[in-house]
């Protein structure tokens, strides 16, 4: 057997994850849910690249199977399909580990087993225990069996697809915000951890440097913004601590449900709320954008290049932990980051064109290239995506298939070099 190289790999990932949401799209079509092609496709690769961001207007009275479908897809695209057909169909065997490699979010991390099929089986072990947990922790404090079902897909995918036209807002329920804002929080996390945890290794968590960091973001910005929204909006503190903490856990993990509407909130929150979605998940989470541990690794190396401008002859690694990182690792992490905010300002550029204000360009691209879903302003979170153009749409369809597969895996095939042999 000839094993599955790089090029197969990024070629299958990228072609698989374009016909699934080709497919995902016909009961969409079949059931009258959409009229035109576009929106459909448009809606099925938001679930499948977890992004969450919707063309419909009217979503609670749509037939419970197609509500089903539209948010269960996310649930499939969380880890990827292509890590499911890693586990699932063994004819790939040890081929597996390119297909994992482009399709894993985020930078490599320790490997739990060494074969690629044995690691998928064990991650998707892991995202089912954890997702019925979150479905019984819903259904028992009251949630109907189906919203906990569609909650926990939308939840443990960080997608953000929901049965209510009011998202999460529409339960006024502080116990399930409290549910919903603890197992985001997790599905944003790195999954290997998880994996850890549930052996009984909870020390991994608080060794775990990007864990440590993303716990920080967190806090920091519930913080600041249940501050601001104290001062200027809310007269209790509870109250502007509820709302934050769901928002911040919701932005930054890019799961985007909602619970109230933020557009209408301060401009420094907003702001804290738009850097939110630059920063996302975990690597190996099923989060979007950038990532934490590149956020991290970028601070680290501004550091060490402030630390060389003072004493330029010193040799300084930069570190995880204990572990040094290599500068090619360094030089990707720079590349991505510049090519990211590349493509955001190329495609905010071009959605400008097409009649949006700045500020709903900027946050509509962010929002999908980041896998986030609602955006500000035309595209916050009482809006959706419907009134945009055709050629909008196809522009944002493709930010969210670049994002979720990481730019490169997308972008590499259209490279002429790539298909020489």
């Amino acid at each position: 057997k000839d094993p599955i190289g790089i090029k197969e790999g990024f070629t299958v990932v990228t072609l698989g994850w374009i016909l699934a949401a080709g497919f995902g799209a016909l009961p969409f079509l079949l059931a009258g849910t959409f009229s035109n092609f576009i929106d459909a496709y448009f809606e099925t690769m938001s679930g499948f690249t977890t992004t969450g961001a919707s063309v419909l207007t009217i979503i609670e009275g749509i037939p419970l199977s197609v509500l089903f479908w539209r948010d269960f897809i996310q649930w499939l695209g969380g880890m990827g399909i292509i890590v499911l057909v890693v586990a699932i169909l063994p004819a790939l065997g040890a081929g597996g580990m390119q297909l994992f490699k482009s399709e894993a979010p985020g930078p490599e991390k320790d490997r739990l087993k060494p074969r690629i099929k044995e690691t998928a089986k064990l991650l998707w072990q892991v995202y089912i225990i954890i997702s019925a947990l979150q479905v019984g922790c819903l259904y028992f404090t009251g949630m109907p069996l189906f919203d906990a079902l569609t909650n926990m897909f939308g939840t443990m995918a960080t997608g953000g697809f929901n049965p209510r036209n009011l998202s999460v807002g529409a339960y006024n329920n502080p116990v399930f915000e409290i549910i919903i804002t603890f197992f985001m929080f997790v599905a944003g996390a790195n999954f290997t951890l998880h994996y850890q945890v549930l052996h009984g290794n909870i020390k991994s968590l608080f060794k775990d440097r990007e864990f440590l960091f993303y716990g920080g973001v967190v806090l920091t910005a519930i913080l600041a913004i249940t501050t601001e929204l104290r001062v200027y909006i809310y007269n209790s503190i509870f109250t502007a601590l509820r709302y934050a903490s769901f928002q911040v856990v919701s932005i930054l993990t890019t799961t985007g449900f909602v619970t109230t509407d933020y557009d209408t909130w301060p401009a420094f929150s907003k702001c804290i709320l738009l850097i939110l979605m630059f920063i996302g998940g975990c690597s190996g989470s099923t989060g979007g954008a950038i990532k934490n541990i590149r956020i991290l690794l970028l601070f680290k190396k501004a550091n060490r290049d402030f630390h060389k401008l003072i004493h330029p002859r010193s040799v300084t690694p930069i570190r995880v932990g204990n572990k040094i990182v290599s500068e090619d690792t360094m030089n990707y992490i720079t590349s991505f980051f510049f090519l990211y905010i590349l493509i955001f300002v190329i495609s905010t550029f071009i959605m400008s064109i097409l009649g949006l204000d700045i500020l709903s360009a900027m946050s509509s691209v962010a929002a999908t290239l980041g896998n986030v879903g609602p955006g500000l302003g035309l595209v916050g979170p009482s809006q959706n995506y419907g009134f945009i153009p055709p050629l909008g749409k196809i522009t944002l369809t493709i930010c969210m298939l670049l994002g979720r597969l990481e730019l490169y895996t997308v972008l590499v095939l259209l490279v002429p070099g790539f298909w020489r042999k």
